[in-house]
């Protein structure tokens, strides 16, 4: 009898916890989710890399309070509706194995430039924001979230090519969110599927990009040293090179890369052969562009998915850098722009050029160049063609090695003979140089604004540029800041050409004195070639 009513009351008490639990469906218990992520968003402004700087510290809150508002507003919107909001596992190679290359990408590159290591609590903070924003946007949309890797290359993506600085981080979770919504709202009808017409991470920063260069506000922004601090690791091109294969042979994406590569590296070598100056400055496809042509424009989802339509796209995506890199030059503009603002327009185009392969492989001449391969095995021979050519390119010096744009003694002669685009390059290298504290550099374009042969003529900015090169000890720049009228120039110190020789890397700080000469006078410092000798 007792034991009975012992298992009346057991099967009571069960009843009773499922009823507590019928009180509390899944619909509400998701929202844990988010509510989890955005209190970790707001507790990881506690962490030193953030709470030393106020401004950023509120740029996490502000982003934390506008998921917690979020939230709060959905789940009352939800809380007395029929449909409840769930989740479900989705996992896609493309977004895994290229967070994977992405990371990759970031270890190499930070362990030469160490802002990128000391960046990696911010980039965790975008990461927990993504998801969370990514989720309650979905949520406000429809019942169900697809959790998988989405965000991560959508994040890596954004910040291999534009960080905003710490007083303004929060439009850097304004460009993130910028790119979601793109991905949710921007849609057309493509094969019978209602998808994204743009690449979330190329739309936000090509948006953004746009804002920056109106406003001229690029000094918000850590976008230019991005660009230009990849070169610090040493065969970056053969890295960036190797993590492409990887991605070419899982997603079929090799025409998109090597057609951009391709483009690139003939109108460029077409600018040099009738110029005689390189086109880009110190190579003949920038670092942050080969590093865009591998992982910013193959998204698979947003480009062409025939062969003819990836080699187009990616030949549009090398003509457009090109172009770009000439416009944004002559306007006065960062030219760091030139791989971020043509995705977008690209995006657009996808369309019409599948259109436009269709009509080709329907008539009769395109059945004479059809290949008949299984789609794996093509591009294993789009992969091989790649690799030759990339061989090629390495094998005559135009990737890993020395550039004829990293010789300062080139671009004298070559504004001497008044050459194309010559003295304006010049001016740049100097003031480069000038700002890495180089006294030779400084006193030499204070002496360009004095004697106004090559650029306009500017006193004050002369004697500014002379009073630099006298901080930094350079004797010559302190004669001139007394008698700024005739200019007195001298040979680059040892310290100068530490500088000097970098070839967009590293100092040569460690460097014995008798190697930097040799290494100077293969740069074209005819002076190093007699110094050489005498240090041994």
């Amino acid at each position: 009898m007792s034991s009975a009513r012992r298992r009346r009351a057991h099967q009571g008490s069960r009843q009773k916890k499922k009823e507590v639990d019928s009180r509390v469906p899944p619909a509400r218990r998701v929202f844990l989710v988010p509510l989890a992520l955005t209190l970790v968003l707001a507790l990881m402004s506690l962490l030193p890399r953030v709470s030393d700087n106020p401004i950023l510290t509120r740029s996490f809150w502000g982003a934390a309070a506008v998921l917690l508002v979020w939230q709060v507003l959905l789940f009352l919107r939800v809380r007395g509706a029929s449909e409840g909001r769930s989740f479900s596992t989705v996992l896609r190679p493309q977004h895994y194995l290229q967070a994977v290359m992405h990371v990759s990408v970031f270890t190499y590159w930070g362990f030469y430039w160490r802002p990128v290591y000391e960046f990696f609590w911010l980039l965790v903070a975008q990461l927990v924001f993504a998801y969370a924003f990514d989720m309650l946007l979905a949520w406000t949309r429809r019942e169900n979230y697809a959790l998988g890797f989405g965000p991560f290359p959508i994040i890596f993506s954004t910040n291999l090519f534009l960080w905003f600085r710490d007083d303004w981080f929060y439009l850097q979770f304004l460009m993130l969110a910028v790119g979601f919504l793109g991905k949710e709202f921007v849609r057309w009808q493509r094969d019978g599927k209602r998808v994204h017409i743009f690449n979330p991470s190329a739309f936000s920063l090509g948006l953004f990009s746009l804002v920056l260069i109106a406003t001229n506000t690029t000094g918000l922004t850590w976008g230019q040293e991005i660009a230009s601090t990849l070169t610090l690791a040493p065969y970056i091109y053969s890295v960036l090179f190797l993590i492409g294969l990887i991605v070419m042979y899982f997603f079929s994406i090799t025409l998109v890369a090597a057609s951009a590569a391709i483009m690139l590296f003939a109108l460029s070598g077409v600018y040099g052969a009738v110029t005689g100056v390189p086109y880009f400055v110190d190579s003949e496809i920038p670092s942050a562009v080969f590093l865009g042509l591998h992982l910013l424009i193959t998204d698979p989802s947003t480009s062409p998915r025939t062969p003819v339509g990836k080699s187009i796209f990616g030949g549009l995506y090398g003509l457009g850098v090109f172009g770009l890199y000439a416009l944004l030059g002559a306007l006065g503009v960062p030219t760091f722009y030139d791989k971020l603002l043509c995705v977008p327009l690209l995006n657009l185009s996808v369309q019409r050029i599948d259109r436009l392969v269709r009509a080709f492989e329907r008539s009769p001449r395109a059945s004479r160049w059809r290949f008949e391969w299984a789609a794996q095995r093509l591009n294993l021979a789009h992969m091989a063609v790649w690799i030759v050519f990339f061989a090629a390119m390495t094998a005559t010096g135009r990737t890993d090695g020395r550039h004829t744009g990293d010789s300062l003694p080139f671009w004298q002669q070559a504004c001497a003979e008044e050459r194309r685009n010559a003295c304006e390059r010049l001016i740049q290298l100097e003031s480069t140089y000038c700002g890495d504290n180089s006294g030779w550099a400084c006193n030499e374009l204070g002496s360009h604004y004095v004697e106004g042969r090559i650029t306009e003529t500017d006193l004050e900015l002369a004697t500014a540029y002379f009073s630099r090169a006298c901080e930094v000890r350079f004797q010559a720049g302190c004669v001139n800041v007394l008698n700024p009228e005739s200019p007195s120039r001298a040979l680059p110190r040892v310290i100068d050409l530490r500088l000097l020789l970098r070839e967009g890397g590293q100092n040569l700080l460690e460097m014995s004195e008798s190697d930097l000469y040799a290494r100077a006078c293969g740069h074209g410092w005819t002076f190093a070639c007699a110094e050489a000798p005498r240090s041994l």
